[in-house]
């Protein structure tokens, strides 16, 4: 059993920007697990896309990878050993983390974990891109850029799968979406100053799209099949084929 999240129980004298450290690092699990409805569903389903696309002798990128939960759904699934790994993620935290959850399940010539920025990464022979809450945190001028790099690194046939926190246009759904999410993290254990404190903590970094700029977007980048295949609440998951 992991640790259980407080990293915003207590009141905070002045509440920072948002960051994958190693205090979030060490409670990730449950901190995921308690403020993404769907998270555990996406995870799952992931090993079954893979199933459905993954034909052999490509690398799988897990872009902002965090502590691996995503290479293992898919590693759960493929079990062809010409089927490689590399996660990327600037959180030298997670990515110990994501080390230490990979070694011993997944066989180290198979994986390998990179500390740097996805947009520093060239993807080549993949079969497919991972891209969990991540597009999300960079800056949106450079999200069109990294999507097309990917759809030119991708295998036809190749797979990527975007799951991301999403705006609303509408006001009335935007409203009614938000209070959803915060009931789900109420009921979830999180207090009225948790919840406060963390979006006031991610409200300069995690910026979010529509679920109509993601899929236009995914075209632009080149994608001709584009779907969204997941919902709950205002977090989406799209597959994108090549």
């Amino acid at each position: 059993m992991g640790k259980r999240d407080k990293v915003y129980a207590g009141k905070l004298p002045r509440v920072v920007d948002f960051v994958f450290d190693e205090h979030v690092a060490a409670v990730f699990p449950d901190m995921i697990r308690r403020s993404v409805p769907g998270y555990e569903t996406v995870i799952a389903l992931l090993g079954v896309i893979a199933e459905q696309h993954l034909s052999g002798d490509c690398t799988v990128y897990d872009l902002g990878c965090s502590l691996g939960a995503s290479m293992l759904s898919v590693h759960s699934r493929i079990t062809d050993p010409s089927v490689r790994f590399i996660g990327v993620d600037n959180s030298a935290p997670m990515l110990a983390q994501c080390r230490n959850n990979l070694q011993g399940v997944i066989d180290r010539k198979r994986f390998d974990l990179l500390h740097c920025d996805i947009r520093d990464v060239e993807v080549k022979d993949a079969g497919m891109v991972i891209l969990n809450f991540t597009l999300q945190f960079l800056d949106p001028a450079d999200r069109l850029g990294l999507l097309t790099r990917i759809h030119a690194g991708l295998k036809t046939g190749g797979v990527v799968v975007l799951s991301e926190k999403v705006a609303f246009q509408g006001p009335a759904e935007a409203h009614l979406q938000r209070a959803l999410h915060d009931r789900f993290k109420a009921a979830n254990g999180y207090s009225e100053l948790e919840i406060a404190q963390k979006r006031a903590a991610l409200e300069n970094v995690m910026l979010t799209d529509s679920p109509a700029e993601h899929c236009r977007r995914l075209r632009q980048a080149g994608f001709l099949q584009v779907s969204q295949w997941f919902q709950a609440f205002n977090f989406c998951s799209f597959v994108a084929i090549k």
